[in-house]
């Protein structure tokens, strides 16, 4: 089951949930897996950046941090902590809308947890790759 909450965001997000839930849900099926509870946290930079100090010991700003929950590797479950502010600041540097960056965090996050890395530049591209795949799938 895919689950959304915003952590102290304002506006709320305008979000379709039950679309993006199904959306989600189509991309870890695609890629052979079970969808578990994948939960995704709407946050500030502040609340990342603390998270990012706490648990990864890294003092920058992200757009997202992951934790996957699951002890199979066929089962997909964890946690997406996302920071609107750096999605909406990531929009604007790259003249999208914010909800299409928006989208491209959501699917990088669960990409992730299907075992997609982004640690090299080889890496980095086939993310890019399956990111700009899903985000055509989207309804």
């Amino acid at each position: 089951m895919i689950n959304f909450s915003n952590h102290g965001i304002k506006p709320k997000l305008t979000l379709d949930l039950k679309a993006a839930g199904n959306w989600i849900s189509d991309v870890v099926v695609s890629e052979h897996k079970i969808v578990g509870d994948i939960y995704y946290i709407f946050c500030s930079d502040d609340e990342l950046l603390e998270i990012n100090k706490q648990y990864l010991n890294h003092d920058t700003l992200t757009d997202i941090i992951s934790f996957p929950e699951s002890n199979s590797t066929n089962i997909i479950s964890g946690e997406i902590y996302i920071s609107i502010d750096r999605v909406r600041e990531n929009a604007m540097m790259y003249g999208v809308k914010f909800i299409n960056e928006l989208y491209r965090v959501m699917v990088h996050g669960v990409l992730h947890f299907v075992g997609y890395g982004d640690g090299t530049p080889e890496d980095r591209a086939k993310m890019r790759s399956k990111e700009d795949y899903y985000l055509n799938l989207q309804p």
